[in-house]
């Protein structure tokens, strides 16, 4: 599970069997998990499932992707392939 992104205590990573799915990021903190699609040509994510999050987690979360969007996003394109994010 390559991690993309590490930021106050947040894990962004990727589960690198899941190359043949739409882009996508996990974000874990603690027992606090969830994952997001992203729709790099739109600047958009998606929540998929949650597992333990409250409204200010779900809050941080959305925030360190949406900051991050970029990295995380080429991130997945140097996993699994594709165009870079500007």
């Amino acid at each position: 599970m390559p991690t993309v992104l590490q930021l106050q205590g947040w894990r962004c990573y990727f589960n690198s069997n899941e190359g043949g799915e739409p882009m996508h990021v996990y974000v874990q903190k603690g027992n606090i998990e969830c994952k997001f699609w992203l729709h790099p040509d739109q600047f958009v994510i998606e929540e998929d499932f949650e597992h333990n999050l409250t409204a200010r987690s779900r809050r941080d979360a959305r925030r360190i992707v949406y900051m991050h969007f970029d990295e995380i996003a080429n991130g997945w394109y140097d996993l699994f392939g594709g165009r870079r994010a500007v």
